[in-house]
């Protein structure tokens, strides 16, 4: 049974830009060859880091929404954490990934509707 999934993946800031995409394609033929789709790559590009992971400050981020079983997926991250180019990586089910966006969502106007009705207060 196929899931959509959701991968992060932040590589070391050394590696060049423009050989992310064909750095993860080597790895995304683990999804292909057991009959999943790559659906989206999205390089964002060198982002500063929220704390220092390797000792260093900045990574390359790049995100990936595919098709696949969990299997293939597993396998996916075990390759992926094998290599040192890459420093972290993030699977969610893309269900997960947008319960989660929508709670925060929710969470965040809650606050904005505590901190209005306070400034109305005042």
């Amino acid at each position: 049974m196929t899931h959509q999934y959701e991968l992060m993946v932040i590589l070391n800031p050394e590696v060049d830009e423009r050989q992310v995409a064909p750095t993860l394609d080597k790895f995304l033929k683990v999804i292909t060859n057991d009959g999943g789709s790559v659906d989206n790559v999205d390089v964002w590009g060198k982002r500063r880091l929220a704390y220092e992971i390797q000792k260093k400050n900045e990574g390359i981020y790049a995100v990936v929404n595919f098709t696949a079983t969990s299997e293939a997926t597993q396998e996916l991250d075990r390759q992926l954490k094998l290599n040192e180019q890459i420093m972290r990586t993030k699977v969610l089910r893309a269900e997960e990934a947008q319960a989660m966006i929508a709670s925060e969502a929710k969470r965040s106007e809650e606050k904005a509707a505590r901190k209005a009705a306070k400034a109305a207060k005042a």
